[in-house]
């Protein structure tokens, strides 16, 4: 089930990111402004580095600073890691993990695009992160841990590359109830980052398993059925192409694309009902002090 659900994953997000979405179609930069993001933001990086997909702002939330190493899980485009850039600067570094090479070359295109030096991807899903121990400040994601099919192990992941009082600071998709049956079971509600969502409690618990501490889960308010606002623009059916393009690649034969999914999700239930977005906080906790030298002089010899 796993293997089915990350398949249909890189399916669905792949085709967005081969897609021609950008802050160049006024319901892409609606569902950005609607989770958090100003426009002084948009305008301040690659266009094609937003999709549509966001559920909030980590950037907004996350306090980077000069010289920190910040890792985004699920980068997609780079809207975060571009966001985050300039505010590690020259003496830090910013990076992108997704599991889905069309993102990884999309983001990798903007990157370039928009003269970024200190920003890289690597191509892996967010249950095996592939950095050293101890290396990461900050930690930061959006919209992309409800999706992962075993979520305490990416918990663990990242209290594994995080330096000890670092931090992790998320948007996501939690639950406040249990959904309905019939969403719960949709694999378009899933991939469409509803039906994979925990409920919030559980998400702290997870947290706190995995050894964080101050946890700090908060609704932000936003209203999920945002995501119907890229309406008739997903996929290559953007405005933007003229009609006899658009014509043929939206015949009624075409797989229907995300953003179409979850319009028809948005349409049928009131996912706020059950589901929220999200700001999630927590701290990897400091090293303990070591206890003073323990030499000959001072510790009996042990027997």
């Amino acid at each position: 089930m796993a293997e089915q659900i990350l398949e249909s994953v890189k399916s669905k997000y792949g085709a967005v990111a081969e897609s021609s979405l950008s802050s160049d179609d006024a319901g892409v930069t609606a569902v950005a402004q609607a989770f958090g993001y100003t426009t002084e933001e948009l305008t301040s990086i690659p266009a094609e580095a937003n999709m549509g997909l966001s559920c909030g702002n980590p950037t907004a939330i996350a306090s980077i600073r000069p010289g920190e190493v910040v890792v985004d899980l699920g980068s997609g485009g780079g809207l975060d890691l571009f966001l985050a850039s300039p505010l590690v600067g020259p003496g830090g570094k910013a990076i992108g993990i997704d599991m889905t090479p069309a993102m990884i070359e999309r983001a990798r295109t903007n990157a370039l695009s928009g003269g970024y030096k200190n920003v890289e991807f690597h191509l892996s899903t967010i249950d095996k992160i592939p950095l050293p121990d101890a290396s990461v400040d900050c930690v930061i994601s959006n919209c992309v841990i409800n999706l992962a099919p075993d979520k305490p192990a990416v918990f663990r992941e990242i209290a594994r590359v995080l330096k000890p009082g670092g931090r992790l600071a998320v948007s996501d998709i939690a639950l406040k109830s249990e959904l309905p049956p019939e969403v719960a079971a949709s694999m378009a509600a899933y991939v469409g980052c509803i039906g994979g969502a925990i409920l919030i409690n559980d998400y702290r618990d997870g947290l706190l398993a995995a050894g964080f501490e101050h946890v700090k889960i908060v609704d932000s308010g936003a209203d999920l059925n945002a995501y119907a606002k890229v309406e008739n623009q997903a996929g290559c059916c953007s405005p933007s192409m003229d009609s006899g393009d658009a014509a043929s690649c939206c015949s009624t034969d075409k797989p229907a694309s995300l953003h179409q999914d979850l319009t028809d999700l948005l349409s049928k239930y009131d996912v706020n009902a059950a589901a929220a977005s999200v700001k999630v906080y927590a701290v990897k906790p400091s090293e303990t002090a070591q206890a003073p030298c323990c030499g000959p002089k001072c510790c009996p010899p042990v027997r």
